[in-house]
Parts: structure tokens; C-alpha cells; sequence
């Protein structure tokens, strides 16, 4: 298992980190605990939650994530496992986080009473990676960095990161925190895939010139990289499937973005790769994802613990020239299949 630095920071982690924000709702907390003691078990130590899972956002059971990561860190190695969650940020386009009754903001409430409430489920004294969930380029950049760096300067925070940034909203971050001398953002957990290579327009270049890692999340673009939703199939219990039955919905759209004609054309040429350089798609995908320079660690999610070996096969796995060469003729060719 490589171990990288996270951006500028002393924090190193596995290049693989487990996302959990199906647990509480896909997935019991049994199963979640077995997946989190075999990711253990290989060696990745990097797990990441949020307050608002698990995903859909829903008032019956947000917050129920991270309890149940905090029930199985407790006896645990704590200074072993690297930790992040996420303060949710104002609603964006795809989900509304239910938390404080929908009314979220990176101000300095929202943020204090968020890390207490985090601490309190995860049953831990720090959390190693503090994120903000979804950016809100409408409170004053100066309230959220300095609120911010005061749970660093308490010791409640090792380091911060951001979520589906802008490349304004980081470099506007980073600034801000230069000027006034606070802690800053080394990290930006943003969708990248194979299929979503949007990343790489312009935030790749703030990432390398600034010290920012990425954390990308959906290496396999909503599950749809490993070839499931290919030939017309909607497996039962399967995200997309579930969202293409909601017509008029935002997650109507999003299964149209990430499961749409574009996207399938581009799968089913990844699918053929993976099978002629004899692994699966979701190894292809979550290796593909791992190869690049400015990821610090690629942030991979089950809802069952049998989908594990698959990625667990990507942990040394480095790909060809070859393959990295056919993957990128195929992202050139079908430019933007999300959109």
C-alpha cells in the first residue's frame, strides 16, 4: 500500500481511503463494520464520513453514519486510523443536507455546532481531516477560514479540506488564509473519473501550483464504471436505478448525467480494456484514478462487503503505458460523456 502526503501537511494516508456514505441506509451497521475491519486489514487507514450521511439526505436518519463509524473506532488504534467528515455547506444542486433544518452555511454557528455534534457521534477527541461540504462563496471567506483555524489552534482539527470546490472558491480560500495567517485548505475531495475528467481543466493546475491534494470521490462514476447499467440493465437495489424512476427529481437528473447514452458509450469501451488487459473494470477504474500525480488518495465506497476485492486489487496495482494510452484515446474521442 503507497502512502501519500495530504498536500502540505505532516497527515499521510493510504492511497485508497474507504467513503462510507451508504452506511445507514444501504448498508446495516454489521456489514459496515465487517467492510471497515477488512479495508483495515489491507491496510488502508483512511476513512472518510460526513455529517449529512447517509446519502439520499433524509431527516430519519442523517447523522446515522457517522455513529456508526464512531461505535467501531471505538477500540480501536485511533492513532493509527486518519478520520475526515464534513460540515455541510448551503445546499447546491443535487442534495440538501437535512442538518440544523436545512439552514447550512460555513458560518461560524453552523461550524462550531457542527464539529461538536461530529465529535460526539464519532466518539473521538480529533478529527484528522475537517472538510467543508459543498462550498458557500457566500459567507465571508474570513469568518469560515478563521473559524476554521480556531478547532485547529483547539486541537479538535489536524488539518482542512474542501469539497466540490471552484477553482475560484479554492484559490479564494487559500488567499484568504494567507492574508490572514490562519490554517489552510490541503486538500479538495471533487468528483473525478475516467468518465469526469472536468477536474483536470483548470483545478489540476491550482492542485500542483499550490500544494492542494485531491480526494477524489466516484472513481467509478457512480458505480457505473464497473459495466452494471451496460445492454439496458437497472439492477435491482442499484443507485441509478432508483433514481431513474424519479421522474421531475434532481436525482432523476443526476442518473441521466451519469448513466446517460455518452456515458454508457464511454464505459463500454473502458469495460473492453479492462477485459483484454485481464482485470475487472472497477481494479481498471480505481487504479486509473490512483495514477495520477496530484491525488493524494482515491476515496472508493461498497455497500456490501463482496465488493471489495475488486478494488482491493488496485492496491499495488500499477497500469501499463498500454492501457493508460487506450484509456485516454477514449477520453479524448468521447469528451465529456457526463456532460
Amino acid at each position: 500500500m503507497e502512502h501519500r502526503r495530504l498536500g502540505k501537511s505532516a497527515v499521510v494516508v493510504s492511497d485508497i481511503c474507504m467513503g462510507t456514505m451508504t452506511f445507514g441506509s444501504q448498508t446495516e451497521e454489521a456489514e459496515a463494520h465487517r467492510i471497515l475491519d477488512r479495508c483495515l486489514d489491507a491496510g488502508i487507514n483512511f476513512f472518510d464520513t460526513a455529517e449529512g450521511y447517509p446519502v439520499p439526505p433524509d431527516t430519519k436518519w442523517v447523522g446515522r453514519t457517522e455513529e456508526i463509524v464512531g461505535r467501531w473506532l471505538k477500540g480501536k488504534n485511533r492513532d493509527a486510523i486518519i478520520l475526515a467528515t464534513k460540515v455541510s455547506g448551503p445546499s447546491h444542486l443535487w442534495f440538501k443536507s437535512p442538518k440544523r433544518g436545512g439552514m447550512t452555511a460555513l458560518d461560524r454557528h453552523n461550524i462550531t455546532v457542527a464539529i461538536e455534534d461530529s465529535l460526539r457521534r464519532l466518539q473521538t477527541d480529533y478529527i484528522d481531516l475537517y472538510q467543508t461540504h459543498w462550498p458557500d462563496h457566500d459567507t465571508a471567506y474570513d469568518e469560515t477560514m478563521e473559524t476554521l483555524d480556531e478547532l485547529v489552534r483547539a486541537g479538535k482539527v489536524r488539518v482542512l479540506g474542501c469539497s466540490n470546490e471552484t477553482s475560484y472558491g479554492l484559490m479564494k480560500s487559500l488567499a484568504t488564509s494567507e492574508r490572514l495567517g490562519t490554517a489552510r485548505y490541503h486538500t479538495i475531495q471533487n468528483n473525478y473519473s475516467i468518465n469526469n475528467r472536468r477536474f483536470e481543466d483548470e483545478l489540476k493546475q491550482v492542485c500542483r501550483q499550490e500544494g492542494v491534494s485531491l480526494l477524489p470521490y466516484s472513481p467509478l462514476a457512480g458505480g457505473v464504471l464497473s459495466g452494471k447499467y451496460l445492454g439496458d440493465q437497472r439492477p435491482e437495489g442499484a443507485r441509478f436505478s432508483r433514481y431513474l424512476q424519479m421522474e421531475g427529481a434532481r436525482q432523476f437528473d443526476m442518473a441521466q448525467r451519469f448513466a446517460g447514452p455518452r456515458a454508457l458509450e464511454s464505459t463500454a469501451r473502458i469495460v473492453a480494456i479492462a477485459q483484454e488487459a485481464g482485470m475487472s473494470p472497477v481494479t481498471l477504474a480505481t487504479a486509473w484514478s490512483k495514477q495520477n500525480d496530484f491525488v493524494a488518495s482515491t476515496i472508493v465506497g461498497v455497500s456490501r462487503e463482496d465488493q471489495l476485492d475488486e478494488i482491493f486489487a488496485a492496491i499495488d496495482l500499477k497500469l501499463s503505458k498500454e492501457v493508460m494510452t487506450a484509456v485516454h484515446k477514449v477520453t479524448k474521442e468521447i469528451l465529456y460523456p457526463m456532460g
